[in-house]
């Protein structure tokens, strides 16, 4: 009886479709994802049981790390005017006399912690050579020269006249002394601004109070 043959069919598939779906999931989520700036040093903050999202748009922080420098940080803004607005603010009321490609450059530094009189020849560094500076941090021991008066001055000024609304963040070391904390709290009224958030990190809520039990049931967390 004669054998039947078979026909061999291959078992190569084509991954090209696949190849396609791979690099359109990918640009998804480069297009989507949001990167936060840099740190500029590292910093342990203290814990809280607050519930609140830090914004991710038009808020400027300032940080305090544990030998207590000063940083100034425009977070992610939505209208990018505001960051050529901030430092062409500083630039005129300081007197600087920073070059348009110097000022320019300010969008690309995601933080200052330097004096006024070192910021010329930090906005002369590409971002990459910046992120090697030791910055000192910004003046704001001396209450007759807190420099941080005057960024946050610049910020609010170019806030308003882009009519956008501006969230005050503060971000302290655990190990930061009272001083630095009220000496940011001073340019802040300087420039009569009261409200600012802290920025903390979240912990457990107290056994028994609505929070716990919130957290525990995965419910909406109460403000």
């Amino acid at each position: 009886m004669p054998s039947v043959k078979i026909n061999k069919k291959s078992t190569d598939t084509d991954m090209t479709p696949f190849v396609d779906i791979a690099f359109l999931i990918l640009s998804f989520f480069i297009m989507a994802t949001k990167f936060k700036p840099p740190e500029p040093v590292q910093i342990t903050i203290p814990n809280s049981v607050s519930s609140q999202d830090l914004p991710e748009n038009d808020a400027v922080m300032v940080t305090i790390d544990s030998t207590n420098r000063a940083f100034f940080t425009v977070l992610s803004a939505k209208d990018k005017s505001v960051f050529d607005q901030i430092i062409q603010n500083v630039n005129t009321s300081r007197n600087l006399g920073l070059t348009t490609a110097e000022m320019a450059n300010f969008r690309k530094t995601p933080t200052v912690g330097v004096p006024f009189q070192e910021l010329k020849s930090l906005l002369d560094l590409a971002p990459e050579d910046q992120a090697k500076v030791t910055m000192k941090g910004i003046p704001i021991s001396d209450t007759n020269a807190n420099e941080l008066i005057w960024w946050i001055g610049a910020a609010k000024k170019a806030y308003v006249d882009a009519q956008r609304p501006l969230k005050w963040l503060i971000k302290g070391d655990g190990n930061s002394k009272y001083p630095a904390f009220e000496a940011t709290i001073a340019a802040l009224k300087k420039n009569d601004e009261y409200k600012y958030n802290l920025v903390t990190s979240l912990e457990n809520a107290p056994t028994g109070t609505e929070l716990e039990k919130a957290q525990r049931a995965g419910k909406p967390l109460p403000k």
